[in-house]
């Protein structure tokens, strides 16, 4: 692409008595900015001759844009901001804390949408109301004025009734969601491949009956540990499973893939931002972040490995950078420390099942369960 106007008019669709300093902002930005700088003189010849001329402000703005671009000094949040005070460009991250997904990645309600919003923000600069110089003067009263334009109209219902801010997120957690399951799908596929390769570890019937005793009494106390073991099977105040495995199996996969959060009360709250995160908290958290392929990369070689095998944080990291089950790249000794570091959340509530002892040693209980209940926690409902 060139910065001629019969190219911009084609970037932008629309003719060039049309075009808006959104239209020829994208089109400078879509071609290397010494070519852009150079391509802006006769560009801005060409816009006057058609009765469009936009205004000095801007093409100052565009010039002064592009030559930090090509000095190596202009930020992606500078670049960001000069492109949205072009008045009809929407905002990123609003005030109201929406955010807009990526070009690429935006479904079809969100394109449809974000085509929507600048159409009625073009109508508001029309109107007045948005003032793009202003705007790219770095005048905060305009700025205040764009941002609650957009704030307004995400809010607002459109005569179909939907509300953008939520069709749009609500596209985005489907797509979130269709994307885990293949990833879990993914992963369960892989888990079973190994396991098909194992022999089947005998069935540790008096170490199970112990360890479903003192879970029994664990998750019907206060606090951390049972109150985090509670949320990740979903256990909230119904009855628990008279099957000692079947508790255990629940329980144990509920810590690979957590069902539920803690409850909210008046002395706990998740989201304290004014302070640290709780035990419970920070270890909730730490368990749904840790990734499909690290949780298969570990117990995959803890299956393969046996009772006996040391399963500390530390050593988990480093199965986990080793393992020929995943595809990884963690020579960065941030990863493996980030790794560690989600595991140490992990290792106590195995030691609270029997699945490693105090030592961190992988037992009997933890050899034959660990896969059954990664794979139960994997598995379609």
């Amino acid at each position: 692409m060139t910065a001629d106007l019969d190219s911009v008019c084609e970037h932008a669709g629309r003719p060039a008595a049309r075009l808006t300093r959104r239209d020829v902002a994208r089109a400078l930005l879509a071609i290397p900015s010494g070519q852009a700088l150079v391509a802006i003189p006769d560009l801005r010849r060409a816009m006057l001759a058609e009765g469009n001329p936009l205004s000095a402000a801007f093409w100052d703005s565009a010039k002064a844009t592009l030559a930090g671009i090509e000095n190596g000094v202009a930020t992606v949040g500078d670049v960001q901001r000069w492109l949205e005070a072009t008045g009809t460009e929407p905002i990123l991250i609003t005030r109201g804390y929406f955010i807009w997904p990526e070009e690429g990645e935006r479904g079809p309600v969100a394109t449809e949408l974000h085509d929507r919003l600048v159409a009625h923000l073009e109508e508001r600069v029309e109107s007045g109301e948005i003032d793009p110089d202003r705007l790219a003067a770095g005048d905060t009263e305009a700025r205040e004025v764009y941002e609650r334009v957009q704030d307004h109209w995400l809010a607002t219902p459109l005569p179909d009734g939907r509300v953008p801010s939520a069709v749009v997120g609500e596209e985005l957690d489907e797509e979130l969601f269709a994307t885990w399951d293949e990833e879990e799908a993914f992963a369960l596929g892989e888990l079973r491949r190994v396991l098909a390769d194992l022999p089947e570890p005998s069935f540790p019937a008096a170490e199970l009956e112990a360890a479903a005793r003192r879970l029994r009494a664990l998750l019907a106390e206060p606090g951390y540990p049972g109150n985090v073991l509670r949320a990740c099977a979903g256990l909230d105040g119904e009855p628990l499973p008279e099957s000692d495995t079947e508790l255990w199996l629940m329980v144990a996969a509920g810590v690979a893939s957590p069902v539920s959060d803690l409850q909210d009360d008046d002395e706990h709250q998740f989201w304290d931002l004014e302070g640290e995160l709780s035990e419970e908290d920070a270890a909730l958290a730490a368990l749904c972040t840790i990734h499909h392929a690290d949780w298969l990369a570990t117990v995959a070689a803890l299956a393969r490995r046996g009772p006996g095998v040391l399963a500390s944080p530390e050593r988990i990291a480093r199965l986990v950078a080793e393992s020929d089950d995943i595809d990884v790249d963690m020579d960065d000794p941030e990863d493996l420390e980030t790794t560690e570091t989600l595991f140490t959340s992990v290792t106590p509530l195995w030691q609270q099942l029997g699945i490693v002892d105090d030592k961190a040693i992988l037992t009997r209980l933890g050899w034959w369960g660990l896969p059954k209940s990664l794979e139960r926690a994997w598995a379609p409902e």
